[in-house]
C-alpha cells in the first residue's frame, strides 16, 4: 500500500512539473507532428510519381519514422523523475532541494528509487500505447491509398512492442544515471543528444565491435527495420542484453542513493 502511494505521488509529480510535461508533449505531440511532416512528404512525392524521394512509403514505416522523438521524451521523464530532486529552489523558497522534503516523506531510499522507476515505466507504456497506435493510424489515413502497406499486422504489433520496450529502458536508464550524477543538466544533453542528434555507440562501431554491446546499439532492432550499421545483435538478444544494462544501472543507483548523503 506504501508503494501504491509512494508511485502515485510521484506520477503526479512528474505530471506537473514542467519538465514532465514538455518530456511527455515531445513524445506525444512531437512524434504525431513528424508523423504528419512524413506522411504529407511520402505523399507527394508518390502523388507526383517519384517514390525514390523517400526512403520507404508504407505507411507504418512512415510512422515509425518519428519513433527517435518517443525516445527522447522517455529519456526527459526518467531524468526529471530524480533531477527535479535535486534542483535548488528558488531563494524565496530558502534555497533547498526537494530531495530533503522527498525522503522525509519517504526515508526508505530503495522504496523512493522504486516508486520513481515504477511511475516511469507507467507514463511511458502509456505514452507508447497511445502515441503508436494513433501515429500508424495517421499515416495510414494519408497514405494508405497511394502505398501498398508491406508491414503485416503481426510484426507492426511486434515492433510496437519492441518499441514500447526500447523506450521504457531507455527512461529507466535515465533515471539511474541521474540519480548517480544528482544533475538533470548532464544526463539531459548527453542522452538526448546520443538519441537524436549523434549515437556515441555508432561512431564507437568503427572502433571496435564491442560497441554492439552498448545498450543503445543492443536494443536497436527492437523496434527499426532499417539497419543503420552492419553486424550487431538480433532484437531478443538486443533486448537481453539492454534490459541487463538497465538493471545494472538501477542496481548501482539504488546502492548509491542508500549511502550517500541526500
Amino acid at each position: 500500500m506504501r508503494l501504491i502511494r509512494a508511485v502515485s505521488a510521484e506520477l503526479s509529480k512528474c505530471l506537473t512539473l514542467p519538465g514532465g510535461r514538455a518530456g511527455i508533449a515531445v513524445a506525444m505531440l512531437g512524434s504525431i507532428a513528424l508523423t504528419v511532416l512524413n506522411a504529407m512528404t511520402a505523399r507527394r512525392a508518390l502523388t507526383s510519381g517519384q517514390p525514390e524521394l523517400i526512403a520507404r512509403a508504407s505507411p507504418f514505416e512512415t510512422a515509425f519514422a518519428a519513433m527517435p522523438l518517443g525516445t527522447v521524451g522517455a529519456v526527459v521523464l526518467g531524468v526529471i523523475a530524480i533531477g527535479s530532486e535535486y534542483t535548488p529552489n528558488s531563494p524565496d523558497a530558502g534555497g533547498g532541494r526537494q530531495i530533503g522534503t522527498t525522503l522525509t516523506a519517504l526515508p526508505q531510499r530503495i522504496g523512493l528509487l522504486s516508486a520513481k522507476a515504477v511511475a516511469v515505466v507507467l507514463l511511458v507504456v502509456g505514452i507508447a500505447a497511445v502515441t503508436l497506435p494513433v501515429s500508424i493510424g495517421i499515416a495510414r489515413l494519408i497514405v494508405g491509398e497511394f502505398a501498398v502497406e508491406s508491414v503485416s499486422v503481426t510484426e507492426a504489433v511486434v515492433r510496437c512492442l519492441g518499441g514500447t520496450l526500447y523506450w521504457t529502458l531507455t527512461g529507466l536508464m535515465a533515471l539511474a544515471i541521474t540519480t548517480l550524477t544528482r544533475s538533470a543538466t548532464v544526463p539531459l544533453i548527453v542522452l538526448i543528444m546520443n538519441n537524436s542528434l549523434v549515437s556515441f555507440s555508432l561512431l564507437l562501431t568503427n572502433l571496435t565491435s564491442l560497441a554492439h554491446w552498448l545498450p543503445d546499439l543492443a536494443g536497436r532492432r527492437l523496434f527499426t527495420g532499417i539497419d543503420t550499421v552492419d553486424g550487431g545483435l538480433d532484437a531478443v538478444q538486443g533486448a537481453w542484453v539492454m534490459a541487463a544494462w538497465t538493471v545494472a544501472l538501477l542496481l548501482v543507483a539504488g546502492a548509491v542513493l542508500r549511502r550517500r548523503d541526500a
